[in-house]
């Protein structure tokens, strides 16, 4: 169905977008100008579809 890999940080960035914070992040860099990399939109599609399967959203 899908052809591509999902990282945590996608997963989370999708999470954080709808609302759904669980915790701090523990390893947050100490550096205040870090960025970091955007998922792209066909990743986030993918990943609410399954938190709409899984009825988180």
């Amino acid at each position: 169905m899908y052809e591509f890999h999902v990282t945590n940080l996608n997963i989370a960035q999708v999470k954080q977008k709808h609302g759904i914070i669980e915790r701090e992040n523990y390893n947050k860099s100490k550096s205040p100008d870090s960025k970091q990399p955007g998922c792209l939109e066909e990743k986030v599609k993918a990943i609410e579809d399954a938190m709409r399967h899984f009825q988180m959203i």
